[in-house]
């Protein structure tokens, strides 16, 4: 079932999402109305001029960081120190890259200006996060996601070299103080690097830790 918002600060529970994981339309991307979004296990996804989506998907495709697969050609690139790796230093440049990056199957983006600027003053409060990964002092891969508690809720990464994307996620993993990195959805370049399915229940376990 399908619900609809107002600005009224309140989500439907999220075990009644469809199949698809679609749970509300409407509503606002105000910091309030994300942190209880997240909180509950619900991310915002729609297009540009159109009434926001939220979705609740009832398996969460996740990666335990010390479950990471790193490797050895991933490994030999780390040794290497060829790459800089730092956090929080270049949110807004991270964020812009991330909706330019051509993705296969997809025209356009989703990380409107809208929602740029929303994650941004969530950034500014504290709550979202950039890694970004440099090579000769230019900014070529990174990624952005917001933390509640220990669980960082992963949005989206971009790598203009390869592997550097790869970088920034192995860099969250042993860096940050996290039990769990939610990666929303599966695709195979997460998998590859130990992403799997849980329930629901057990992802908003992860919460309370």
């Amino acid at each position: 079932m399908v619900f609809g918002l107002d600005n009224t600060l309140w989500f439907p529970n999220p075990s009644l999402a469809d199949e698809d994981g679609l749970l509300a339309i409407g509503g606002n991307l105000s910091t309030q109305m994300l942190l209880l979004a997240y909180k509950n296990g619900i991310f915002p996804w729609y297009n540009f001029n159109e009434p926001i989506c939220w979705y609740s998907p009832h398996q969460r495709f996740v990666i335990f960081p010390h479950q990471i697969k790193i490797s050895k050609s991933m490994r030999q690139i780390i040794n290497a120190k060829t790459y800089t790796i730092t956090l929080n230093t270049a949110f807004l440049k991270v964020i812009e890259a991330c909706a330019d990056a051509k993705r296969n199957g997809e025209t356009g983006t989703w990380i409107n200006p809208d929602m740029q600027a929303a994650y941004y003053q969530l950034h500014q409060q504290g709550y979202a996060h950039s890694v970004e990964v440099w090579q000769n002092n230019l900014l070529v891969g990174g990624l952005y996601g917001v933390q509640i508690n220990q669980v960082f809720c992963g949005e989206s990464m971009f790598s203009k070299v390869s592997n550097a994307s790869k970088l920034a996620l192995i860099w969250l993993c042993q860096n940050l103080n996290i039990s769990l990195i939610d990666c929303q959805l599966p695709t195979p370049h997460l998998k590859s690097m130990g992403g799997k399915l849980i329930s629901r229940s057990e992802f908003m376990s992860y919460f309370l830790i």
